[in-house]
């Protein structure tokens, strides 16, 4: 092989290394969750807003929805306005979500209940197992237990030797 062909393989998985640091797909199957299930909130304190239908949970929240647990300082809960239950839940602090052998901590995280989609942003560290993954951004979709993260993504994956 020459030279110039050996630069340019070099080069092309020097490209796919940063394309894949911007943007990479993770098996979450662990995640995946019916979010049908009722809605467990526990806390601190609760304030309540008739007007604008919220309400704040303050102090160790926390969130159980079938085996899925979420865990957070504050949660705004938004209410759905033409019906009952819950739209979207805000989480803020250090938020941990936990299912399973799967855990995600991240400074906030946003549970579009309807869309079945939890949006994890801030210093995001996932683990699984003993491998771990860090970003800026991570999209779980309930349904299918698939993630993605975004934003610098950083990858420390060990064997069984390890």
């Amino acid at each position: 092989m020459s030279l110039f062909k050996i630069i340019l393989l070099i080069g092309s998985q020097i490209f796919a290394g940063a394309a894949i640091a911007q943007q990479f797909e993770v098996a979450f199957g662990s995640l995946q969750q019916d979010t049908g299930e009722p809605v467990e909130i526990t806390a601190d304190s609760l304030s309540l807003n008739q007007s604008d239908g919220t309400a704040v949970f303050k102090g160790n929240v926390l969130i159980i929805q079938g085996g899925m647990r979420i865990s957070a300082p504050q949660v705004l809960v938004i209410y759905k306005q033409e019906s009952s239950g819950i739209a979207r839940l805000e989480a803020t602090g250090r938020v941990l979500l936990v299912k399973e052998q799967d855990a995600a901590e991240a400074d906030n995280a946003d549970y579009d209940i309807d869309s079945g989609t939890v949006v994890m942003t801030g210093d995001v560290l996932l683990t699984q197992g003993q491998n771990t993954l860090n970003s800026n951004k991570m999209t779980v979709d309930l349904a299918t237990g698939s993630a993605e993260m975004q934003g610098r993504v950083k990858t420390i994956l060990k064997s069984g030797d390890n």
